[in-house]
């Protein structure tokens, strides 16, 4: 059984890591790998009771996240759809690209930690798309884009899904992560930024031509969504102290508020124009392919730790390596040939809290090298798979030019937090 299993398992990874050249979504892939492992594993075991037990604690943590992703990801859309991101873009006006990067790349730092990696990916694009013209120029603009949202949600809860799957299962918590993970995720994004800097030297911006449409928001409505669906979003992680209810709660909590003031605000408007501003019409342009990857994923790697494969990982690294450290740095090396949420998934499986306590460097680490590995690599993580959509990057391509600024950083970072938690403890 553990065979198939790992055979399985390992066939669905290579799938989703090769999503672009098989041209299969990796979504399709890890619904299947989900079905066969969880399959394989209740008819080999017999003991129907037990495993229907485990697939109910699986669903129900599963559910959390998902639940937390599809709220977070409608306010953002609500907040877009109003144009709520243009009390950030509006104020940039320099014509330096040298400059000009350093503010994007310093926006989207911060703007992840208060969203997520991808959803700032995806704006960031798409106001570069609008800045500068030159398709040449912007590839570098949308790379460093990556590499900044990636460094910038790792050191905050919700703004990675990985670290939001430690903050659900206890293994990390708000203040904390903030404190440990800050500094060296800002040398992550540090040392790249003034390699990509040096390329662009003297060069100045050429904007593409303007397309003034029509307005059907006005400012008052605009500055109002902005500030109500950022205040959502960053009030989940107080929500959570006060009521010790899941994350998932606060974020549905704040997407009623958000969907009642926007009936209100717009129920006067004509059909045509109001629709479009609804949260109603939000729920529509989310990415449901990334959920229910998320769900596949999540499903396959539970059905792992279930059948004791992860535990048995956990002791070959353990016996091979030894150095906790190390083990740690490979996992996010790995996150940037393969995708960072189930790799932490298993990490999560392989260690027990009641070895390593809440915030301890196990996973404070594993939450710095998962959310930035991924950088390393176009396809390592969502933001790069976005931006790789929006601006056709190709995987060669960011890999010559990218890889090795982005590599740099990433061990920069991990050395500056091994050398910070050496000297705070």
């Amino acid at each position: 059984m553990l065979i198939a299993i790992a055979v399985i398992f390992v066939l669905a990874y290579a799938a989703i890591a090769l999503e672009h050249p098989l041209g299969i979504n990796k979504s399709a892939t890890a619904l299947i790998g989900a079905g066969l492992l969880w399959a394989i594993y209740a008819a080999t075991i017999g003991d129907h009771a037990m495993v229907s037990r485990q697939i109910d604690e699986s669903v129900a943590s599963t559910a959390q996240i998902v639940f937390f992703l599809i709220g977070a990801m409608t306010i953002v859309e609500v907040i877009d759809a109003h144009d709520g991101f243009e009390v950030i873009t509006s104020r940039i006006g320099t014509t330096s690209q040298v400059r000009l990067m350093w503010l994007i790349g310093f926006v989207a730092f911060f703007l992840s930690a208060i969203l997520d990696n991808l959803t700032t990916t995806i704006v960031m694009v798409s106001l570069v798309q609008r800045l500068i013209a030159r398709r040449d120029d912007r590839l570098l603009f949308a790379s460093l884009i990556v590499i900044a949202a990636n460094a910038g949600g790792a050191w905050t809860v919700i703004g990675d899904v990985t670290t939001t799957m430690l903050w659900i299962g206890g293994q990390i918590t708000p203040l904390n992560i903030m404190g440990a993970v800050f500094l060296p995720s800002l040398v992550n994004l540090l040392v790249p930024l003034a390699f990509i800097s040096f390329l662009v030297k003297g060069k100045t911006i050429a904007p593409p031509p303007k397309d003034d449409g029509l307005q059907t928001v006005r400012s008052f409505e605009r500055n109002l969504m902005f500030c109500l669906g950022l205040g959502a979003l960053i009030a989940v992680p107080a929500f959570k102290a006060v009521t010790h209810l899941p994350p998932f709660m606060g974020v549905l909590l704040g997407l009623g508020i958000v969907w009642l003031v926007g009936e209100i605000i717009h129920r006067d408007k004509d059909e045509h124009v109001r629709r479009p501003l609804t949260l109603a019409h939000a729920l529509t342009r989310i990415d449901m392919s990334s959920i229910v990857f998320f769900v596949g994923i999540l499903l396959a790697v539970a059905c792992l730790e279930h059948a004791g494969l992860l535990t048995m990982l956990a002791r070959w690294l353990e016996t091979t390596i030894g150095r906790q450290d190390i083990i740690v740095v490979v996992l996010g090396l790995l996150s940037a040939v393969i995708d960072n949420v189930p790799l932490v998934a298993a990490t999560m499986g392989m260690y027990d809290l009641g070895h390593y306590r809440p915030d301890s460097f196990l996973w404070e680490f594993i939450a710095y090298c998962a959310g930035t590995g991924g950088s390393i690599l176009i396809i390592g993580s969502a933001a790069g798979v976005a931006a790789m959509g929006l601006e056709r990057i190709e995987f060669l391509w960011y890999a010559r030019r990218i890889a090795v600024p982005a590599l740099a950083g990433y061990l920069a970072g991990a050395v500056v937090y091994i050398a910070q938690h050496a000297a705070l403890h």
